[in-house]
């Protein structure tokens, strides 16, 4: 099994307030990592043929147009391999992993998306059939708004759901008793979620966790690998790229915002993490559209 610290950890511009977000963009290449995410992902693909999917511990070249579901931190990546098209359509739909709580998934209706995203685990792969049936309908999805947009995106999830011919991708899945302590992370995500654009010292969150600072510094390692810094900027980096195809500011009033007080280093820090400067970040990902 695969350990999750040799791959990117993305943190999505999906805040605890949205409920889909979906990126529909026109490319002509795939330069993102390897990576994963706690987020459910639909990723449909148009125009890709040659392209090289990787899902856990399947790696397979894909047809012209295909229809992926990734489950919860399952590490997953597109990459351009053989393919020749300067006209790759690519629509990703983000979701997160309680948006539907399982109060609602118990419903009998519910039944057969919550048995769908049991499976996610491995990763589903849906028919050429399906994928393009709901081609119009997922080209269409960025237009809509309000419950519209919600809606739509559970009428899919549902017509997937009941689709015939799905294949699981990976015989990898995830080891969960790495997402151990729980609460104790959830507490100490809210916090920084709601304190991000200010000054956060390790002692006020090892307070938030009740730990001392060195017990701490060991948890967050363990729960994300990362360091306390790193993780502080993973957050406020993930607030930033939202706001740079959301909203009309400049990159410095963006910086500022988010919690840098240093333009340069937050020029370093977000390069760093998406992997592109801020700039090339809100050119590429214009396509956004965001829910709630």
């Amino acid at each position: 099994m695969s350990n999750l610290k040799n791959f990117y950890r993305e943190i999505p511009p999906l805040s605890p307030l949205d409920s889909f977000l979906v990126f529909d963009r026109i490319k002509d290449t795939f330069d993102f990592p390897v990576h994963y995410h706690p987020e459910f992902e639909i990723n449909f693909i148009l125009n890709g043929k040659g392209v090289r999917r990787v899902v856990g511990d399947n790696i397979e070249e894909i047809d012209d147009v295909e229809l992926a579901l990734i489950g919860p931190n399952l590490y997953h990546g597109w990459e351009l391999n053989k393919c020749s098209s300067k006209q790759i359509h690519e629509i990703t739909i983000q979701f997160h992993n309680d948006l539907f709580p399982e109060s609602m998934l118990s419903r009998r209706i519910m039944g057969p998306i919550k048995d769908m995203f049991n499976r996610s685990i491995h990763g589903i792969l849906f028919s050429k059939k399906i994928a393009e049936e709901l081609t119009p309908r997922l080209i269409k999805i960025s237009k809509l708004d309000g419950m519209d947009y919600f809606l739509e995106i559970t009428s899919i999830l549902y017509d997937l759901a009941n689709s015939r011919n799905q294949r699981l991708l990976s015989t990898y899945t995830v080891d969960y008793a790495i997402f151990d302590d729980y609460d104790k992370m959830k507490l100490v995500y809210e916090y920084v979620q709601k304190n991000f654009a200010e000054k956060i010292s390790l002692e006020d969150v090892s307070r938030v966790a009740s730990m001392t600072s060195i017990s701490f510094n060991r948890f967050i390692k363990k729960r994300t690998g990362k360091t306390f810094v790193n993780y502080i900027n993973d957050i406020r980096i993930g607030y930033a790229a939202r706001w740079l195809v959301e909203k009309d500011l400049s990159i410095s009033e963006i910086a500022f915002k988010s919690g840098f007080n240093n333009i340069a280093n937050f020029n370093r820090s977000f390069k760093s993490i998406k992997k592109r400067t801020p700039s090339q970040y809100r050119e590429d990902f214009s396509g956004l559209k965001r829910i709630l």
